[in-house]
């Protein structure tokens, strides 16, 4: 009687297995319910159109991938979508360039609002994105956008990049390989103009590798970058400012791991070579770098040091930034070094070996 019991229930088993695999087949055109959000769920699997299923969806749906790689580019304009896959096994790669807009760009996954109606909501969740001629993921015009999971490698310029959007969660991605920034938030991409606050943007618990620069904040207020694991770019953390109304700043740059960031990146037409450099603030108005681990970041560029104060590319000096309790080592040429002409700069209760000038360890 045990026996047959086993076998009884065995079978019982694999038959519920086997319906769910069924239903997480279903067709796009009859997506299942969701428990997460309450809204529909809408699968995709490898070799059928992710941006097909995104068209379909409406505010409160998720698109799930399944395992598999994805070819195409993906242009989201829909509120609240989630847009989910099995972890770093679904993969988005290039199609042929004429799928869409965010194709024609050259980008990944596009989320796309203007700064007059800002999309809302979105979030993109556990699926990798590679290989593509601009930025992994690409977000203009947003608000609440969660990027969370992700990883995001081996583009040409920014892993994940967003402009004109406030109230980000970029947290927990692997951002790496990527030929500019792993993350880059900024006010424009390409264009001039004061820094407007984030209400909050946070970047949070990413590993950020092998990229020139792990995180780029440029022109921006009102955000926090912290407990990031950050190594092996040119450069950890750089925020940039200008003479600009308002001015870039008031943000915290906080309990990042900064370490090895010893790559060589040549000058390019907007900023000087870049070697060796853990954080790095130009232009900026009370930043606040605090409790940082920065560790062995040597070069011999302007910018290469542990925690560095440089002028901006327009000449105009940092002002009230406040560097404290920070733990500092193996920096090269210093720990901290305060390049600037800024008289109200404040360091203080740092951990360090050596400044520059003496006297801010």
């Amino acid at each position: 009687m045990p026996t047959r019991r086993f076998h009884h229930l065995a079978a019982a088993t694999a038959a519920a297995t086997a319906t769910a695999l069924t239903t997480a087949l279903v067709s796009l055109a009859a997506p299942a319910a969701h428990a997460d959000s309450g809204g529909p769920l809408h699968f995709v699997r490898a070799g059928e159109s992710i941006q097909q299923a995104v068209d379909a969806a409406r505010p409160g749906d998720t698109v799930q991938l399944l395992p598999g790689t994805f070819r195409g580019s993906v242009r989201i304009t829909t509120p609240g979508l989630t847009l989910r896959g099995s972890g770093a096994d679904s993969v988005i790669t290039p199609g042929d360039g004429t799928e869409n807009a965010c194709a024609a760009a050259g980008h990944g996954i596009c989320v796309v609002g203007t700064e007059e109606q800002p999309l809302a909501d979105v979030t993109i969740d556990r699926l990798a994105v590679t290989g593509f001629r601009k930025n992994g993921i690409d977000a203009s015009g947003t608000t609440g956008l969660t990027v969370i999971g992700t990883h995001v490698h081996d583009n040409a310029q920014q892993g994940i990049s967003q402009e004109m959007s406030t109230r980000a969660t970029i947290r927990g991605n692997h951002s790496t390989d990527n030929g500019q920034s792993g993350v880059f938030l900024a006010n424009y991409a390409y264009r001039e103009g004061g820094a407007p606050d984030t209400e909050g943007t946070v970047v949070e618990g990413n590993e950020l590798t092998g990229n020139r620069v792990g995180v780029t904040v440029r022109r921006l207020r009102g955000l926090v970058v912290q407990r990031n694991w950050i190594s092996g770019n040119c450069s950890g953390v750089f925020v940039v400012g200008d003479e600009g109304v308002p001015r870039a700043g008031d943000l915290d740059v906080r309990h990042n791991t900064v370490v090895e960031n010893d790559k060589f990146c040549p000058a390019n037409p907007r900023l000087g070579a870049i070697q060796g450099a853990g954080i790095v603030l130009t232009g900026t108005e009370d930043v606040r770098v605090t409790g940082n681990e920065v560790h062995d970041n040597a070069g011999t560029t302007d910018f290469s040091g542990g925690i560095v104060l440089f002028r901006s590319v327009v000449g105009v000096a940092n002002s009230r930034t406040t560097v404290t309790g920070n733990r500092l080592s193996g920096n090269s040429p210093a720990d901290l070094a305060d390049r600037d002409t800024g008289a109200d700069n404040t360091f203080a209760r740092n951990t360090c070996e050596s400044s520059e000038p003496a006297g801010h360890c």
